[in-house]
């Protein structure tokens, strides 16, 4: 006979289990613990491929977010039959636990190689809070009931939202950074409710997952945009401080290094000193308004650097750039630069000039975020350029081309003394995680990948366009 309270206990325990994977790690948003990339212990698979030390597949609707992993449980968002879509997996064997749709009133527009389910969810087990540009906020327990919505979007964006909500403690957060309207925006998990709101409306598109940061005793929200870094008060969303001289747009994550240094990069076109993009003064682009109605429109422009990013300086979309909008667009170009810099904690105010540790300009990123590990900084550009950079000084340790090159949208990950690279082909490559780092391993999946990997527990969680896998040993 069992006593009742050891029945309660047993009751109890059982269910925190649930909520709670006790004895093991959590991977609970984008990139893992405080969107580090770093998974914290346990033996992981050098070797993974679709034969390679599959634990188990699913097949599941595509879609670009990354998956999260609390508890017993698995979270992805994914797209089907124009139905946006939340999903819960068990984590011990992949089956499909839930799955709950989202209401739309209205389809984002998306890039060419979009999804209309990019951002990635965040859960603390009780909390499962999945974002759609073309729907909202949505708040879901661990059963799939819905707790609460905040009805989003569409945005003023053509290539749609893709920054994920992060929590932290009590406050959802999600900056979302679009042509018009940008916001910083933090609630109460419980409830939806408002706690603050940042306008960032000076932002025109982006796509930079906040990190939390603590520096000066205070926990702080980084965001990386348009030509500045910018760190803000956690309790009121108030602006604290801010580094210049980034790219005109971001769109990777910076990461906090275990030496409590901020790692930051931005590339867009034309930020490369050895390829710079200039537009003409307004006085001479003018000269193509051949209805003389004093705007460009886009039947007027011929190929060329306007004419690809109309949609981008047409920011009050009337299908028509007026001097306003051309002047604004032109003054990113001449300002934004491509690198990778260090940011040291304590900055208050302008610090631009007292607290960038180092910069490097070489080889820098476009989607895929530096990953920190053992003192030392990873990035890989498109093509498969890996850059290893000793993160104290910013010297570059080792240049070299991945076995597998290609775009990389997904964001490098580490555990067990390597790296795990997934390119946007379908194809990883794993290094060593050392500063003369070397490839030893690499493997064709035939789908394409965008999702970042999960790690935990010496498991790799894996999306490609149409499974999720599980290796381990």
């Amino acid at each position: 006979m069992i006593a009742r309270g050891s029945l309660w206990l047993a009751v109890a325990m059982s269910w925190a289990g649930s909520v709670s994977n006790l004895n093991g790690e959590d991977w609970p948003q984008f990139r893992g613990p405080g969107g580090s990339g770093r998974a914290a212990k346990g033996v992981y698979p050098t070797e993974i491929g679709p034969q390679a030390n599959v634990l188990w597949k699913t097949p599941l609707p595509p879609g670009h977010s990354s998956p999260v992993l609390h508890g017993d449980r698995i979270y992805v968002t994914a797209v089907r039959d124009q139905k946006l879509l939340t999903i819960a997996l068990n984590r011990a064997d992949g089956k499909i636990v839930w799955e709950v749709e989202s209401p739309i009133t209205k389809l984002e527009k998306i890039h060419g190689i979009g999804s209309l389910a990019q951002p990635s969810p965040v859960t603390d087990g009780q909390h499962v809070i999945s974002f759609f540009g073309s729907s909202g906020l949505n708040c879901h327990d661990r059963d799939g009931k819905l707790l609460w919505r905040i009805p989003m979007g569409p945005f003023n964006n053509d290539f749609g939202a893709g920054t994920s909500p992060i929590l932290v403690g009590d406050l959802v957060v999600l900056c979302q950074d679009h042509d018009t309207d940008s916001f910083l925006l933090a609630l109460d998990k419980r409830t939806g409710k408002q706690v603050w709101k940042t306008d960032r409306s000076e932002f025109p598109r982006n796509y930079c997952t906040p990190v939390v940061w603590e520096s000066a005793g205070k926990s702080q929200l980084v965001v990386a945009g348009t030509l500045r870094v910018v760190g803000y008060d956690l309790q009121t969303g108030r602006e604290a401080w801010t580094v210049r001289g980034i790219s005109r747009t971001v769109c990777m994550t910076p990461v906090v290094g275990d030496d409590g240094n901020l790692y930051v990069a931005g590339w867009a076109a034309g930020g490369d000193s050895d390829e710079p993009i200039r537009l003409p003064q307004w006085e001479d682009a003018v000269k193509l308004d051949a209805n003389k109605n004093g705007k460009l429109e886009d039947p007027e422009l011929p190929k060329g650097d306007i004419k690809q990013r109309f949609t981008q300086i047409d920011r009050t979309n009337d299908d028509a750039i007026d001097q306003e909008e051309y002047e604004f667009f032109r003054k990113l170009f001449e300002q934004g630069r491509n690198l990778v810099l260090a940011i040291k904690p304590g900055a208050v105010g302008e610090a631009t000039d007292t607290h960038v540790l180092w910069t490097q300009t070489k080889f820098v990123p476009f989607c895929a975020s530096p990953l920190y590990v053992n003192g030392l900084v990873f990035t890989v550009k498109d093509g498969g350029i890996v850059n290893c950079l000793d993160a104290q000084s910013g010297k570059v340790l080792k240049t070299g081309r991945l076995p597998k090159s290609d775009d990389y949208y997904a964001s490098p990950v580490t555990a067990d003394g390597k790296v795990y690279f997934a390119n946007q082909l379908g194809q990883v490559t794993v290094v060593s995680a050392e500063g003369q780092w070397k490839a030893v391993h690499s493997a064709d999946f035939d789908e394409e990948i965008y999702a970042t990997p999960a790690l935990a527990d010496g498991r790799i969680y894996l999306r490609t366009d149409g499974h999720l896998y599980c290796f381990g040993k």
